[in-house]
């Protein structure tokens, strides 16, 4: 019999607090009215409970954290972005109805009558405040003693008693001390602002006084009424507001819409729109082809340049060959952001250093961030800094993999450096280096930092009523949609973003399909 483990009695102890509280995260989410998320964080849950407690599981005991992970940090974001895409959420659709509905029945408005004006006056360790018609100088002491039997005072601000009727004390607001016949400046007033806007005071004919102003109280009155339907009556003129499922908005008759508005299942609608909508469809697809050619001749440019000069510092004639491969290194030690910003005063038009080299040599300063073709030309130069030594490096390592002797065996036969490049090294790492392109094309096709700090999408496209610019890519273009335009639509930005999604991981699944091609040659 073998013997129990030190400790062992803490295994179900242990057990049922993780469960309890497990159960009680999972309550929390129910209670926000996240019923799905609730029914899938508790199904993770029993599921690794299960996993570390039956003996049939215990296999799984080790990918279990990495699976959890992968759908708490992958699957999940995932699904929430994709079932965004499926909304109208934006930034003039945030709540739900039924909280849109009640932000309107709110909603208060000056109500008949003439508003009060009132003072504030030091009371002991407390405060008092006096409040007459408006039309009446303001109150004095020695008007007190009739106000005090005219006002009182309704929760939520404590009273201190016993206190004559209509004499109304406030707890301590702020440190100081004052002449208690005096009212106080407005500055006091001003700074005890927070608390008189949660006084209500009623008066014996039934009116409630609320805070109206820096120096008024009055009578406040609600702007809207719920109907039985559901619908919202504006009670100064009568007028329905019935809820639009397909708009999510509370609408008049005439299709006037009331701010603010809910977030409703709209179908394909956000998808439909990159296909349907003539001023959305044209930005989109040009953006889409640029973000497509901007990933690919990116990986052209830094595979001809890397690979240039990986052949060249192969050459064992040329001296100092660690000196350059450590200099020509440089631009991929340095953090990108820091490249990218110096290359960003580079490129300035009127006191940039290129611009003054060619207007010397040439005459001429070329206009980079203004003409499209010139900002893309500018971009793809930038890139191409930052990506060579990557390419340069892993085809040093490649180059230096081919046996020597197939190079002396050309030589024999009289070729050249270009049939040795041609016939012997590009054949023999195009195989081990074609995954590692797909995935610099994979990073490209999402490389926001470059575009965001380079040019911040622009020039922008004109007549579009969603912002744009020539040298967005789809990343960029998302992230405008979402967090820069002044409506900001969530949901169109979730649908992009999920069409992304499938485009990398396309991509993805052709990276692993070539590398496992080139596993198994015999496939």
């Amino acid at each position: 019999m073998a013997p129990k483990r030190k400790g062992h009695w803490l295994k179900w102890p242990v057990a049922a607090a993780t469960a309890v509280a497990c159960l009680w995260l999972v309550f929390n989410i129910y209670a926000t009215g996240q019923a799905v998320w609730a029914v899938g964080a508790l199904v993770l849950f029993a599921v690794g409970f299960f996993v570390y407690f039956a003996n049939v599981a215990f296999p799984y005991r080790y990918l279990f954290p990495g699976l959890a992970g992968m759908a708490i940090f992958v699957l999940f974001p995932m699904l929430f972005t994709m079932q965004i895409g499926f909304t109208n959420y934006s930034s003039a659709n945030l709540l739900t109805q039924e909280r849109a509905a009640a932000y309107l029945l709110e909603q208060m408005a000056p109500g008949e009558g003439e508003p009060y004006a009132f003072t504030l006056h030091a009371e002991g360790t407390g405060y008092r405040i006096i409040v007459a018609p408006k039309q009446d100088e303001e109150p004095d002491a020695a008007k007190a003693a009739e106000l005090q039997k005219q006002t009182f005072v309704t929760p939520p601000l404590a009273l201190i008693s016993p206190r004559p009727p209509g004499v109304i004390v406030m707890l301590p607001l702020a440190e100081g001390s004052f002449q208690p016949n005096d009212p106080l400046p407005l500055a006091e007033v001003l700074k005890r602002r927070k608390v008189l806007s949660e006084l209500q005071l009623k008066l014996p004919d039934g009116k409630v006084l609320s805070y109206a102003g820096v120096r008024e109280f009055g009578v406040l009155e609600p702007v809207w009424k719920r109907n039985d339907d559901g619908s919202l009556t504006l009670l100064k003129t009568g007028q329905v507001a019935k809820p639009n499922p397909q708009s999510g908005f509370f609408e008049f008759e005439g299709g006037e819409k009331i701010q603010p508005g809910y977030k409703v299942g709209i179908g394909w609608g956000n998808y439909a729109r990159m296909v349907n909508d003539p001023e959305f469809r044209g930005p989109f697809f040009t953006i889409f082809l640029w973000t497509v050619g901007f990933a690919g001749l990116t990986v052209l440019f830094t595979l001809i340049v890397g690979c240039t000069l990986a052949v060249l510092l192969n050459w064992e004639a040329l001296p100092g060959r660690t000196v350059y491969r450590t200099l020509l290194f440089l631009p991929y030690a340095v953090p990108g952001f820091i490249s990218i910003l110096v290359f960003k005063g580079l490129f300035n038009q009127n006191f940039g250093e290129i611009n003054a080299i060619l207007d010397a040599l040439f005459g001429i300063r070329p206009a980079w961030f203004a003409d499209p073709f010139l900002a893309k030309t500018m971009i793809l130069i930038v890139n191409t800094w930052l990506g060579y030594p990557y390419i340069m490096v892993l085809c040093t390592g490649l180059i230096k993999a081919i046996p020597s002797d197939l190079y002396e065996a050309s030589a024999i036969a009289g070729a050249g450096p270009l049939t040795n490049f041609f016939r012997i090294t590009a054949p023999l790492i195009i195989k081990p280096l074609t995954p590692l392109l797909i995935s610099s094309f994979a990073f490209n096709f999402n490389n926001f930092v470059l575009i965001w700090l380079l040019t911040g999408g622009r020039p922008d496209f004109l007549n579009t009523r969603v912002p744009a610019g020539t040298t967005d890519i789809l990343v960029s273009y998302t992230y405008r949609i979402a967090f820069q335009d002044s409506g900001q639509n969530f949901g169109l930005a979730a649908a992009i973003s999920t069409v992304i999604f499938f485009l990398v991981a396309l991509l993805s699944m052709a990276n692993l399909r070539l590398a496992k091609v080139q596993a198994d040659p015999a496939k």
